[in-house]
This record gives structure tokens, sequence and C-alpha cells, in this order.
């Protein structure tokens, strides 16, 4: 039997716990955005196949919590984690209370993924990205929300490193295998890296780029994808054009096999766990199209 820890190293421990997420999970807008009683159904399956977590997105508004808490009721093992909450539109305080709110199952089932949104998306509230983080931070800690049950969206090495420091660990979107390994050499051993992977499951090469220039047209043009994008070898030109071979670096492409190797690629790179966002489109896809593509990816990779 473990020894039971008190006092102080007890309350660091708890603090630091982190969910339980498995190798593979689900990023899906649908499950926020989409009609809610076909959400809860899908979300139910998801969870019955066995994928370890579920991801919605936060970024526009400040309605992520609550479809959490909504997801954790139509669920009984994933776990439900946001990527990403756009600091801008929440206080501290209130999250913090929020998740205090939460019975003791669904904290352990809860994670955030914090994340600073863009400049042309945000306005004149905007401000440097570090600073705002710690900011965020501090007044989370200050609240008491614990630090495991937080990641943030770091794409660059001053985020990462922040997201070592200071949270679970790290949530990047819209990278690649090598993103990864530069991730797991800066967050170190023992913290979470969790990556975003489109997945688009076409054969037909001129669909398939079709899919992915509406999955591009808003984010090659925000600066911090761009900036990533850069660092990681691809040129301006590439980026603006969306080149195949951004596209081939930031999808798998194909089958299931394809999707299987790009997630066996990240967990070579260092990834604890790869989220799958399948791609239907530049304004997502019903879950009559998308249940049968999650099924037929939990055939392959649960």
């Amino acid at each position: 039997m473990q020894p039971k820890i008190t006092g102080k190293d007890s309350e660091e421990e708890s603090a630091m716990a982190v969910p339980a997420i498995g190798k593979t999970g689900i990023w899906s807008l649908e499950l926020r955005f989409g009609d809610k009683g076909q959400a809860n159904e899908a979300a139910a399956e998801l969870d019955e196949l066995g994928y370890g977590a579920l991801w919605i997105p936060g970024g526009i508004d400040s309605g992520a919590p609550a479809d959490v808490q909504r997801l954790l009721g139509v669920t009984r093992r994933a776990t439900i984690a946001t990527g990403i909450l756009n600091l801008w539109k929440h206080e501290p305080v209130e999250l913090a209370a929020w998740f205090a709110s939460l019975d003791e199952a669904e904290k352990a089932r809860t994670l955030l993924g914090i994340g600073v949104s863009h400049g042309p998306l945000i306005g004149e509230q905007w401000g440097k990205p570090l600073p705002a983080m710690r900011r965020f931070l501090d007044g989370l800690d200050a609240a008491g929300m614990p630090r495991g049950h937080l990641c943030l969206a770091a794409l660059g090495p001053k985020m990462t490193a922040l997201a070592a420091e200071r949270t679970a660990g790290a949530h990047p979107y819209l990278v690649t295998p090598e993103h990864t390994a530069q991730a797991r050499a800066i967050l170190g051993p023992g913290k979470l890296l969790a990556p975003e992977q489109g997945v688009i499951l076409e054969e037909d090469p001129a669909r398939a780029r079709a899919l992915a220039l509406g999955a591009l047209e808003h984010y090659r043009r925000l600066p911090n994808y761009r900036n990533n994008w850069l660092r990681l070898g691809f040129a301006e030109d590439e980026i603006d054009a969306c080149s195949d071979r951004l596209i081939e670096a930031l999808f798998a492409v194909g089958g299931v096999e394809q999707a299987a190797a790009r997630v066996q690629a990240h967990l070579d790179a260092g990834a604890d766990h790869v989220c799958l966002q399948v791609i239907g489109g530049q304004s997502g896809a019903g879950f009559d199209a998308l249940r049968p593509l999650w099924r037929r990816l939990a055939e392959a990779l649960l």
C-alpha cells in the first residue's frame, strides 16, 4: 500500500493530479455547437467506443464551461477537455468557482485548455501573449484552481515552457510530429503533451485538398499559426498558397491507415495523447457523416 501523504506534499500532489485521457481522443466543434441532442448521443457513443478524451472549442465566447458540464453528464469515462478557453472571454475567479462547483467525479474528468486567441479576433483588448497568460494563471492560482486540470494552447517555445512551469502541459493545434518533438524537448518528461491532429478521410486528392483548404482558410491568416509554421520551415508563399507540402504536413489524408500512422508519429515524437479532428468542410460536418468516421477510427486506433 502506498504511504498516505499529508500536509503540504499532499496538497501539491492533488493540485498536479492530471485527468486520465488515454492515448487518443476526438476534437469536435460539432459536440459543442451542433444540435445538443445529437451531440449528447454522439458523445455517449464516443465514450463507449473508448476514446480517452473529448475536446471541444471555446475560443469565440464564454459558454464552453456549460458545454463541458453537459458532456460530463452524458459520458461515464472520457475526460471532457477544452481546446481552448479564450482567456479574454473569462475571469479567473469565475472559472475557478465553476470548477469548484463540480462534484469530485466530474472534476476528475475535466481538463481546461487555456489560450490567448489572436489579435485580429480580439481587437484592442488583446495584449502580449506571455504576460497575459501569466496574469491569468496567477488569477487561477489565487482562486484555488488545481494546476493539474489546466493545459496551455502552446505553439511557440516560450509559451510551451510556461505550460511546463505552471500547468499539466500543452495542447498544440495545427501542428506536425516535428513540432511535437520540439515541444517534448521543451516540456521535459512527465508533462502532458496532447496535440490536435486533423484527419481527412478522403481518397480523392482533389476532394481532400478542397477540404484542407476550407479548414485552413481561417487559420492561415492568423499570425500565431503562420509564425509557428515559419518556425517549422515553411515559406510565406507556401502558407499563402496552402501548398501540398503544408497540407500533407498538417493533415493525415487518405484512409484510417494514414490516420493511425500519423498518430503513431506523434506518439513516437513524444506525445502522450493525440486528439483527432475529422475535417468535414469549412463549417464542419453533421453527425450522420461524422459518427461512422469516428467508428472507423476507433476500430483502427482503440
